[in-house]
């Protein structure tokens, strides 16, 4: 099978099963797994942040981070269609005590002037609004790319709100599509937020693995909120070293991930499923609204021919690409669905 539903079902390389295999470790609840402290370092250096804590899931890291921002019975503001609203079973609200309000489902195209509108002050009699919320890059944006210059100007928003500004988090899962689509180094993205997340087990190709970066301070009360949840871990340098491979290894590359997604896209321009030139990184969203079929119906028939994709929304499909799939594989699954498509 051409597995193209994510990013997330790659599989350990070689060199990452070695690593993986050789890593030292210790017990990091008690904070002395040596991999662990070292890649804990190593982001935090990387986006210019004074810590970061390592994390079993990218929804556990977003949903600790998020309490770091945000009291409870506080509101967050973020996108109708943010991965921290829309994929993350409720946690906001019922692990967080989190409100939170949402402006229009624009993908990474965000206008952060109404943004400023929904703020809600302090002493309003409504939840006054404690932080925002952006995701880079935007899943259900079709893996778009948020413009530094918005993020720019989200930063000003959120500083002017209030005489302490709101605090602003990046749900940065694919934060490094971004800085290899954009350019934009790291430590760039890291100087506008005060917490990010960041996946390992996404584009990177590491089997499991997120941090939290912010301060030192903030990542000491992340630590509790951790333990407190059911995330404290024992020898994880196992994971943790295959993390460290995938940022030594496996960033760059996603220029070939995105290069392959813009060539299925081409391939199915001329169904009227997508325009090409919104494929910026390594998804690719099919818009069935046109067509006679749904995406259920295009997945399940994509996968009798040896292709599996994604059902996002009745009719939006989604193509990953990634570290297991080469030329070829994008080559045949672009003929299978533009055969389906063509056939309705």
């Amino acid at each position: 099978m051409i597995d193209l539903r994510s990013d997330t079902v790659t599989r350990p390389t070689p060199g990452m099963r070695e690593a993986m295999a050789s890593a030292e470790v210790g017990d990091d609840v008690f904070g002395d797994d040596p991999t662990v402290v070292e890649l804990e370092a190593h982001v935090a250096a990387m986006f210019g942040h004074e810590a970061a804590l390592f994390f079993p899931s990218g929804t556990m890291a977003n949903q600790v981070a998020l309490q770091l921002c945000v009291d409870r019975g506080g509101e967050l503001l973020a996108g109708a269609d943010a991965h921290v609203v829309t994929y993350e079973a409720g946690a906001a609200a019922a692990i967080g005590g989190i409100s939170t309000r949402t402006w229009p489902a624009v993908g990474a195209a965000l206008d952060p002037e109404v943004v400023a509108a929904m703020i809600r002050p302090s002493g309003f009699p409504s939840v006054p609004t404690q932080a925002l919320a952006v995701e880079q890059t935007h899943n259900l944006g079709g893996g778009g790319v948020v413009p530094l210059a918005t993020l720019h100007r989200l930063a000003e928003v959120a500083l002017a709100a209030s005489p302490s500004g709101l605090a602003l988090h990046c749900d940065g899962a694919r934060i490094w599509h971004a800085h290899v689509a954009d350019r934009v180094p790291l430590f760039v993205y890291g100087q506008l937020f005060q917490t990010l997340s960041v996946c390992l087990s996404k584009g990177l190709g590491a089997p499991v693995g997120s941090l939290v970066v912010s301060s030192r301070q903030r990542i000491a009360q992340a630590r509790q909120i951790r333990k407190r949840i059911g995330g404290g871990m024992r020898q994880v340098g196992v994971l943790a070293a295959a993390g460290r491979y995938a940022l030594d290894h496996h960033v760059a590359r996603l220029a070939e991930d995105h290069a392959r997604a813009r060539r299925i896209a081409d391939t199915l321009a001329p169904y009227g499923v997508v325009d090409p030139a919104q494929v910026r990184t390594n998804m690719v969203l099919l818009d069935l609204t046109k067509t006679t079929l749904d995406a259920p119906t295009l997945a399940a028939r994509a996968e009798q021919h040896g292709v599996l994709i994604a059902a996002m929304l009745p009719h939006l499909a989604r193509v990953v690409t990634h570290l297991d799939v080469d030329d070829e594989d994008v080559d045949q699954a672009g003929t299978v669905l533009g055969a389906l498509l063509a056939a309705g």
